[in-house]
């Protein structure tokens, strides 16, 4: 290991990258402590504390919505964009076209910068409104323009930050968007660290120490789903080629458990979130009816098995809808087709296509099952210990160590690339 950082060290242009990143890092880190002026920052937390909806919302942001920050709504507004392209794409066939080619996959990405910005204002709205009729006097009142003001100043901290992952992005050091989530959740770690020891008590020694160990086996985990994959042969038939022949190599497709990696976890928030989010509108209705369906839907989502139980079965489902849209077997078996490759005892075409989704989809059954027992892992912790500091849960775990992985990945790469620029 010293011996990589070492070889880090002295390749120039990639020690540069890395302390760009880390500079790109720290300026969204500063950026999540400037609050927008008229919030009572103390009485916010109090509510992010007291919400455990809020809390998550405000994890994934990190921290900069319990700060009412210029970055409040963090990259979700970018996410929901993409999220809603890769959903048309499926069902609009010009653009899964598009998808095929790089000029339309840069018109692609360009829509998705578009669509972020409608999408920062209308989510910055919603969550003036929320605040402005909750319980807790956090929000003065304001004038419509300052409103404007205000909404224009978030939606501008999200194309920022946007901008910066993107620019992370082109330096091939981690994905900026993950790795901006990223930040956000170890920054929280000190702070969950920090009242975990003000609130220690002798008797939970052993709670402590049995957290610890589930934490470890949890990072094991999810290292070794992230990981793995089912290697399927593949044969290249022996072609000639004027007096020369090719082909007549074995080789392997890789499958991997998990490839649709943390998205299920963040459709499954978005759509438990959003009844509540949108009940919290009519909690103060003049109707009757109309307050009491919203008091209800937010009782019952706050309840904890009901939560929990949901969030299983969507994250289950979601890990399901999402390989649909990115693992394409038709089109794997054709280009397997058209390379004269095959897989050995099974006829090309229908039949290839036919066999690659029965075994995509016995495969995605563990990753599937996994990716649910790890979302709700933090439930299960809180209802036997009881510690309600633990808001670095699994989901968490899970997006610390698969960005740390991908990015660690892509700096091998590059290092034995300048490798192979020796020879």
């Amino acid at each position: 290991m010293l011996d990589k950082l070492l070889k880090i060290w002295k390749a120039k242009d990639l020690r540069k990258n890395i302390i760009f990143v880390l500079a790109m890092l720290a300026i969204f880190r500063l950026s999540a402590h400037v609050p927008i002026p008229g919030v009572d920052i103390s009485a916010l937390k109090e509510l992010f504390s007291s919400n455990q909806i809020l809390g998550l919302m405000n994890l994934f942001s990190g921290g900069g919505m319990e700060n009412f920050s210029l970055v409040m709504m963090g990259v979700a507004p970018y996410i929901t964009a993409s999220i809603i392209i890769q959903l048309l794409a499926m069902i609009v066939p010009a653009l899964e076209e598009m998808q095929k080619e790089e000029s339309g996959q840069r018109k692609i990405n360009m829509w998705t910068r578009y669509l972020t910005v409608p999408m920062a204002a209308m989510q910055s709205y919603g969550m003036i409104a929320l605040l402005r009729n909750s319980s807790i006097q956090i929000l003065s009142e304001v004038t419509a323009w300052q409103m404007l003001s205000i909404i224009i100043t978030i939606t501008a901290g999200t194309i920022f930050l946007m901008w910066i992952g993107e620019l992370i992005t082109e330096k091939h050091i981690g994905n900026g968007i993950s790795l901006l989530i990223f930040a956000g959740i170890v920054a929280g770690m000190p702070g969950a660290l920090q009242q975990i020891i003000a609130t220690f008590d002798s008797s939970q020694l052993f709670v402590l120490i049995g957290f610890i160990a589930i934490a470890l086996i949890t990072v094991v985990g999810v290292v070794i789903i992230t990981e793995g994959q089912r290697n399927v042969p593949v044969v290249y038939a022996k072609q000639i080629r004027g007096n020369r022949m090719y082909g007549g190599t074995s080789s392997h497709l890789p499958l991997r458990v998990n490839m649709a990696g943390v998205m299920p976890i963040i459709f499954a928030i978005s759509v438990v979130l959003f009844p509540p989010m949108i009940a919290q509108f009519f909690i103060h209705a003049r109707t009757g009816w109309i307050a009491a369906a919203a008091e209800l839907t937010i009782t019952f989502f706050n309840n904890q098995l009901i939560y929990g139980i949901l969030y299983f079965i969507l994250v289950f489902g979601f890990t399901y809808f999402y390989t649909e849209v990115i693992f394409h077997p038709e089109r794997i078996a054709e280009n397997l087709q058209k390379q004269g490759a095959f897989i050995p005892g099974i006829r090309p075409g229908k039949h290839t296509e036919e066999y690659l989704g029965k075994t995509t989809y016995k495969i995605i059954f563990v990753g599937a099952l996994f990716l649910a027992l790890i979302a709700i892992l933090p439930l299960i912790m809180r209802y036997f210990t009881g510690i309600q500091a633990l808001t670095i849960g699994g989901t968490s775990l899970l997006i610390v160590v698969a960005v740390v992985i991908d990015t660690v990945k892509q700096i091998e790469a590059q290092l034995t690339m300048r490798e192979y620029e020796g020879y």
